[in-house]
C-alpha cells in the first residue's frame, strides 16, 4: 500500500529551503509564508493564516460530506544553535538552525497536501497545521486560544517527532504519556547591595542563593515516596549580582527546570520548590520572586488514535516499537491531546543520526515518504469509521 508521491524532489527542495532560512519561536513569518506557497499548488479547499501568531492551517475536504475531522500538526520553529554542517544547504542565519528536525516535519505535511490533492479522500476533512513557537512551550497554546481555530472542531489529533537513534521509518508508539511534562522556573533573590569594602551596610544574597541551589537538588530525593514516577530537578543557571569588584552583591537568580512523566507529578514538585524558595527567603530576610515558564503540559495518547497509527504502519509494512517508558523531552503537542482524542508518536531517524538539538543533527530525507504515508492512511482508515 505505497501511495506514490509525485513531487517527492520539490518537496525535499522545500525542505532544504526551510533548513537554509529558518526563523525562531514567534517570528517564523517568512517559513509561514514559504509554507502557504508551497501548498498553493495543491488546492486546498481553504488556508488559515496567522493562527496564534504566524501558524498557518490548510484545510483538504473529501469528495463528500460528513465524517470525521482529523488534524495533523508540524511546527515552524527552529533552534538558536549555530549549525556546523557543511551542507548545500546549510543555514545562512547565524546563530539559528533547524536542529529537532521542524523543516522535515513541515516537509513531511508538505508531502501529505500532495497525497490528499492527488488521492482526495472520500470523506471527511484533513487539517494540516503548521504551528508556531513550539520549541517555548507557546505556540500550541496560542493556536488553540484562536477562536478561527476553535471553529474547526478536529475530532482527531496526531503528530510525529523524527528519533535520532532508531532505525529509519521505525514506528515508536505507546500508550500514555508519550513526553514529559516540564517547565521553567525562575527565581529572584532581592537583598540589598553597599560597597565591598562594607559589607555590613548591605544584605548580600550569596549564602542564601547557595543554600537555594543545594535544597533545590535534593527535593527529589528527599520526597521520592510521593512522586508517582519519573521526576527531575535540574538548576541550569545561577547568577550572583554583577561582575564588580567594589561591590558587594544585593540581587542573585536562579533558574531551573522541572521534568516529569505525570502532570501530577510535576504539579507535586512546582509546589515543593516554591515552598523551598519561601523557607530559605524567610530564612535569610530576602524579598524573592518565583514564576513558571515554558510549560509543557504531558502529552497523554488516547488507546483508540494509537491503535488508529499501529494499524496503519501495519498496513504500509512498517516496523512498529512500543516504547516502555515516556521520553524524557516534552512537547507542547500535550496541549492538543489534553483537548482532543489523539497521538503523538515516533519516526525513526536512524542509528547514526546526531540527536536532537545537537549542533551536527540534519533532518534525513529519506523517512518524508514513510512520514506522509503514514498520515494519509490514518486519515483515510478514520474516514472509512
Amino acid at each position: 500500500m505505497q501511495h506514490p508521491l509525485p513531487n517527492l524532489e520539490k518537496v525535499v527542495a522545500l525542505r532544504h529551503a526551510l533548513h537554509q532560512h529558518p526563523e525562531l519561536s514567534g517570528k517564523e513569518i517568512s517559513t509561514a509564508a514559504r509554507i502557504v506557497a508551497f501548498l498553493e499548488k495543491y488546492k486546498p479547499d481553504e488556508v488559515i493564516t496567522g493562527l496564534g501568531g504566524t501558524g498557518v492551517a490548510a484545510i483538504f475536504k473529501g469528495r463528500s460530506p460528513g465524517g470525521p475531522t482529523v488534524l495533523f500538526r508540524a511546527e515552524l520553529d527552529a533552534l538558536p544553535i549555530q549549525e556546523t554542517n557543511e551542507l548545500d544547504y546549510t543555514s545562512v542565519i547565524a546563530g539559528t538552525s533547524h536542529k529537532c528536525g521542524h523543516d522535515g516535519h513541515m516537509a513531511i505535511l508538505a508531502a501529505l497536501a500532495s497525497l490528499l490533492h492527488h488521492r482526495q479522500l472520500a470523506r471527511g476533512k484533513v487539517i494540516l497545521l503548521f504551528q508556531p513557537a513550539e520549541e517555548t512551550g507557546q505556540g500550541a497554546y496560542a493556536v488553540l486560544q484562536d477562536p478561527r481555530f476553535a471553529a474547526l472542531q478536529p475530532d482527531y489529533v496526531y503528530a510525529l517527532h523524527n528519533l535520532p537513534g532508531y532505525a529509519e521509518n521505525q514506528v515508536v508508539v505507546r500508550y500514555g504519556a508519550f513526553a514529559a511534562a516540564s517547565t521553567g522556573m525562575i527565581i529572584t533573590l532581592q537583598g540589598k547591595a553597599s560597597h565591598a569594602a562594607e559589607p555590613e551596610n548591605g544584605l548580600n544574597p550569596g549564602q542564601a542563593m547557595a543554600a537555594l541551589i543545594l535544597r533545590l537538588n535534593e527535593i527529589i530525593t528527599q520526597h521520592q515516596d510521593r512522586f508517582s514516577d519519573l521526576t527531575l530537578l535540574t538548576v541550569i543557571h545561577a547568577r550572583l549580582g554583577e561582575i564588580a569588584f567594589g561591590t558587594n552583591p544585593g540581587f542573585a537568580t536562579v533558574m531551573a527546570t522541572l521534568r516529569s512523566y505525570q502532570q501530577a507529578d510535576l504539579d507535586l514538585l512546582k509546589s515543593l520548590a516554591s515552598e523551598t524558595v519561601k523557607e530559605i527567603s524567610d530564612k535569610y530576610t530576602l524579598a524573592y520572586t518565583s514564576s513558571f515558564v515554558e510549560e509543557f503540559p504531558a502529552t497523554v495518547n488516547d488507546s483508540g488514535a494509537i491503535a488508529a497509527v499501529k494499524q496503519a504502519a501495519q498496513k504500509l509494512k512498517l516496523d512498529v516499537q512500543e516504547a516502555v517508558h515516556p521520553f524524557k523531552w516534552s512537547e507542547d503537542f500535550g496541549h492538543f491531546t489534553g483537548k482532543y482524542k489523539g497521538a503523538l508518536f515516533g519516526l525513526g531517524a536512524g542509528p547514526e543520526q546526531a540527536q536532537l538539538h545537537h549542533q551536527h543533527y540534519d533532518f534525513p530525507d529519506e523517512i518524508i515518504p514513510a512520514g506522509a504515508r503514514l498520515f494519509y492512511t490514518i486519515a483515510s482508515d478514520l474516514m472509512n469509521l
